[in-house]
């Protein structure tokens, strides 16, 4: 058996966390050629095939399995080798995608990410906030923050529950009055997601509210229909530390109508096992730790 480059290992563990020759190739910023290139010259200098190819990507062979083992523990030795020489996670590099709600990333988490890159300065964070009228299970991504568990593709966790309730602008309520109960919302205009859009009960907030409401300003982001109930369209169900961020909001019927939903933390089954992938997720749980989500 001829020696083999160790660089190489590094090709071959992306290529089995992903599946793909395209999303190592992501991940390490070379492009996919010269990933198959490395993953050939691996192959020929052990005598094995690792992996099986077909047009659905690459899956391990039993030789692949028992080299994924011993390279993730070389992964993981190597890292702490550095972690004792420098400050951790500094030598931590990569790529790690995260698809999130757009309330979710927009609002909350794409403020605190200094606070993680300051730390890991060799990681490259992709933040990818959707609208909620798009599955993000249907995106790809290391880890993913959704509404609901993503299924038995991924490893599901509840992150965080957070609370919402009705606000309006000032003046749209001097002008058509404040609802003092729940049926007098049904004349007012009221701001939400467009229906047919919805891929989630959990986004169906009016009929929770009080069935039969309907949205006059139907929005497919809630950045827009935050942004659309300053401007005084109507009344709006926002999460609680949406509408705290943004001056000219008032709440509506707050002690009447309190909504609860929660964040679920999804790790892709092709990296959740990456030192990358854990130290974002971490940072996620430590961070919704520290967060009055209301």
């Amino acid at each position: 058996m001829a020696a083999f480059d160790w660089n190489d290992l590094r090709f071959f563990l992306e290529v089995a966390r992903t599946g793909t020759l395209s999303g190592a190739s992501r991940i390490l910023g070379a492009d996919h050629t010269t990933v198959g290139r490395r993953i050939t010259a691996l192959e020929n200098a052990l005598g094995q095939t690792l992996f099986r190819r077909s047009l659905a990507g690459y899956g391990l062979t039993p030789a692949g399995e028992d080299l994924l083992a011993h390279a993730e523990q070389m992964e993981t030795l190597a890292l702490r080798s550095g972690a004792g020489s420098s400050q951790p996670g500094t030598t931590m590099g990569g790529v790690v995608r995260l698809t999130t709600t757009d309330g979710f990333g927009n609002f909350f988490l794409a403020r605190h990410l200094p606070r993680f890159t300051a730390s890991h300065p060799r990681l490259v964070v992709q933040l990818a906030p959707i609208q909620q009228t798009q599955s993000p299970s249907h995106r790809d991504g290391d880890l993913l923050v959704t509404l609901t568990a993503s299924g038995a593709r991924f490893s599901s966790e509840q992150l965080a529950e957070y609370g919402l309730g009705l606000y309006a602008s000032p003046a749209y309520l001097e002008h058509y009055g404040a609802p003092t109960r729940r049926d007098d919302l049904r004349p007012h205009r009221l701001v939400g997601y467009i229906e047919d859009l919805l891929f989630s009960r959990e986004l169906d907030y009016l009929d929770e509210v009080l069935p039969g409401l309907r949205a006059q300003v139907q929005c497919s982001s809630l950045q827009a229909q935050a942004e659309a109930t300053r401007a005084g369209a109507g009344i709006c169900v926002l999460p609680h530390y949406l509408a705290r961020q943004i001056d000219g909001l008032a709440p509506v019927l707050a002690g009447e109508v309190a909504l609860r939903r929660h964040y679920w933390l999804n790790l892709a089954p092709a990296t959740e096992r990456a030192p990358r992938v854990h130290a974002v997720a971490d940072f996620l749980r430590q961070l919704v730790k520290e967060t009055d989500f209301g």
